[in-house]
């Protein structure tokens, strides 16, 4: 199926631009989706733009963004946190739904992930969920960043070398992640929920998974992403998830009438 890519600037809650590309399929769309990406990634790294053209080649239209400070959006990434990223996410949906159509499927990719079932509650026009390697707990996160750099909770900020590249934390980041409880907010998702996330992966242990499994609610699958790494370097992985993406949603939302069949 023949695709289009489409760039955009939503208005954030802090009233920053949010740099944004909608992929979406030549003919009409049979749902569209929110794409949110890992920590200090971007909406154009390989595994969410490989992911969101593979979808729209299956009939979805996916909406993918860069979260505040990151990629091509304003704002200083320093100053952001969860709760920033969860205004982006909100936006990014509002817009999604003002313009295109209803932010039927969330996906979110690592720190994504736990972003778009903390964002769901917010976003009733959604109707499913797709976590890929996220972390089950914010509070892991806290000392995965304080052993990189113990200067961010002695001296209140530090520079981190994440992925290659240095960014600068500050300790407002970690105390906000104390903030919010997404064991609680997983149980209360009530929508399907579909877990994908690799054995291999080393940066976010498969034990975060199953643990996003069990506190979700049925209906919800948990799906392994085999051999593939963290952040979905091979496009393989990336195609086999946009596979399973796309057979799993079309048991659930179709275009106002009935499922989206899996024939492509």
């Amino acid at each position: 199926m023949e695709t289009q890519t489409e760039q955009l600037l939503i208005n954030g809650r802090s009233g920053r631009k949010l740099a944004a590309r909608l992929d979406r399929p030549s003919d009409r769309p049979r749902a569209h989706a929110l794409f949110t990406h890992c920590f200090t990634c971007s909406k154009d790294y390989h595994a969410v733009s490989r992911i969101s053209r593979g979808l729209a080649n299956r009939g979805i239209a996916v909406l993918r963004f860069d979260f505040t400070g990151l990629g091509e959006s304003e704002g200083d990434f320093a100053d952001t946190n969860f709760s920033s990223n969860l205004e982006d996410v909100i936006a990014a949906a509002q817009f999604l739904n003002e313009h295109f159509g209803s932010p039927d499927l969330l996906i979110g990719h690592s720190l994504g992930g736990s972003a778009v079932l903390a964002a769901a509650g917010s976003i009733p026009e959604s109707a499913a969920v797709v976590t890929i390697a996220a972390p089950s707990d914010l509070a892991s996160l806290r000392p995965i960043l304080t052993r990189a750099a113990p200067e961010i909770m002695t001296e209140g900020e530090a520079d981190v070398l994440l992925a290659g590249r240095t960014f600068r934390i500050k300790r407002q980041l970690l105390e906000d992640f104390q903030e919010h409880n997404l064991r609680r907010a997983i149980g209360e998702l009530h929508r399907p929920l579909l877990v994908l996330h690799s054995p291999a992966d080393e940066t976010v242990a498969i034990d975060h998974a199953h643990r996003i499994f069990e506190a979700a609610n049925h209906p919800k699958s948990f799906v392994a992403i085999p051999g593939a790494d963290h952040l979905l370097t091979e496009r393989a992985a990336t195609e086999y998830v946009a596979s399973m993406i796309r057979a799993w949603f079309a048991r659930y939302v179709g275009n106002g009438e009935k499922p989206i069949t899996t024939s492509c």
